[in-house]
């Protein structure tokens, strides 16, 4: 074995301009894990808890979604009625959040993983 170091080339790569702002690459549709932070969505997801999200599935009625929203990034319930649309907390403490106007939905949870077999439940 040699000391000699190797050398790897590092090649920029060019940022999409405005045009090319719709492309994707397919990391962004890959499911991802988030920790949950605060009890908000209790009793069904505790504080760090891991809940595994699929960011390509649609949100539909009663869906666990987390979603950018004006304020910032939410993890709930995604709830509709009629045309309107919400955010439910399972926790009766907190408020519901109204949809009414622009909204990302980052994904929708596939799975909540946790330590014991117990813990650990599927969404589909």
């Amino acid at each position: 074995m040699t000391d000699t170091p190797k050398i790897i080339p590092v090649i920029p790569v060019a940022m999409p301009n405005e045009a090319d702002a719709e492309i994707r690459g397919c990391a962004e549709l890959e499911p991802y894990a988030l920790r949950v932070l605060g009890d908000s969505m209790a009793p069904e997801f505790l504080e760090g808890q891991v809940i595994v999200l699929d960011p390509g599935l649609p949100a539909t009625h009663g869906a666990y979604v987390v979603v950018d929203v004006e304020d910032g990034t939410i993890f709930r319930q995604f709830w509709i009625d009629g045309a309107r649309k919400f955010l439910r907390p399972l926790n009766d403490a907190y408020a519901a959040v109204e949809l009414t106007g622009e909204f990302r939905v980052r994904g929708v949870v596939l799975q909540r993983a946790g330590r014991r077999r117990a813990e650990r439940k599927r969404y589909d």
